[in-house]
């Protein structure tokens, strides 16, 4: 009789949502047993008021006890929570953790870019050695974390500061969007993205809410999860006349996140761009399947060895 698979839960503290995942593992896959998500809007709170306030921070420790419930009652043997861009940010960083640990008897480790990269292309690959040279880019609200890694090679990783949120704060004035909104927030992505890793991937590959939602619009599902120029393009067609609450109906997207995905659009053509590329593959898997095999072959101490480890592992 074969042993049963262990149970692992990750919870990632982005800026728009807080998520939770608990999988069984098998191996270099995991097997979800429970997803689910809510929309905080962390990145906003520290963007208008540089820290989350008690209030906020209370909302928050309430969400991650209770997820941790969730997990624990699912059998999970490590749980890891994952502060990414806006607890990095906010004034209040410190207290943020102090809290969380007290609520829930779980250490909340504030990633680097870096480690957010490195967690994020682990999740991708399933901890597995790549065979072409592949990028990895995890387009969040307030940032992007961009990791790449050769055949044999070692992995590497850096971070920008473009995100779907980020952009439309800065830009968008109506619902739609306007030209001149369109024409900035190019303009803007196009500029940073120009910073990114230096590399030719074989694989691009778009990972989070912005890159899975923008599917929906983008392509009619033929052709698998892959974002194309054309299909891209017909995306920000779309998002530029429709109002977002029509889009989120249609399509069945958060009504929190539709107004998003016209900068998210932009910040996908801007890559395909940048690493002249047709085509962005989307992969459902990121940072918090990457963070779940990780503890689990690495334990505690998979801070210390984590660059390593992006590069994968033989199981």
């Amino acid at each position: 009789m074969t042993d049963p698979p262990s149970v692992g839960a990750s919870v990632d503290l982005g800026s728009n949502s807080v998520h939770l995942l608990v999988a069984a593992i098998h191996g270099h896959q995991v097997r979800p047993l429970a997803d689910e998500s809510v929309f905080l809007g962390l990145g906003t709170t520290v963007d208008a008021q540089a820290h989350l306030g008690a209030a906020v921070r209370a909302t928050l420790t309430h969400e991650l006890r209770r997820y941790a419930d969730r997990a624990r009652a699912l059998d999970a043997a490590r749980v890891t929570f994952l502060g990414t861009e806006p607890i990095r940010r906010a004034a209040d960083a410190a207290r943020i953790v102090e809290e969380v640990e007290d609520a829930t008897g779980i250490a909340l480790d504030v990633l680097s870019h870096e480690e957010e990269a490195y967690l994020t292309l682990i999740g991708v690959t399933g901890g597995q050695q790549v065979r072409a040279e592949t990028l990895v880019v995890d387009i969040g609200g307030g940032s992007s974390e961009f990791c790449a890694v050769a055949p044999g090679g070692i992995a590497r990783a850096a971070g920008l500061q473009l995100g779907s949120g980020r952009l439309t704060a800065r830009f968008a004035t109506s619902d739609p969007a306007d030209a001149g909104a369109l024409a900035a927030m190019r303009a803007a992505a196009e500029a940073t993205v120009t910073r990114s890793l230096d590399v030719k991937p074989s694989d691009l590959v778009a990972v989070g809410g912005t890159a899975s939602n923008l599917l929906k619009i983008a392509i009619d599902g033929a052709h698998g999860p892959v974002l194309t120029r054309t299909g891209v393009d017909r995306a920000i067609a779309t998002l530029m006349s429709t109002p977002s609450a029509e889009l989120s109906d249609r399509y069945f997207i958060n009504p929190k996140r539709g107004p998003l995905l016209l900068a998210g659009a932009v910040i996908v053509d801007a890559l395909m761009r940048r690493y002249e590329v047709e085509a962005v593959r989307v992969s459902d898997a990121g940072i918090r399947e990457g963070a779940i095999l990780t503890a689990d072959h690495a334990g505690r101490a998979w801070r210390d060895r984590l660059a390593r480890l992006a590069a994968g592992w033989r199981q």
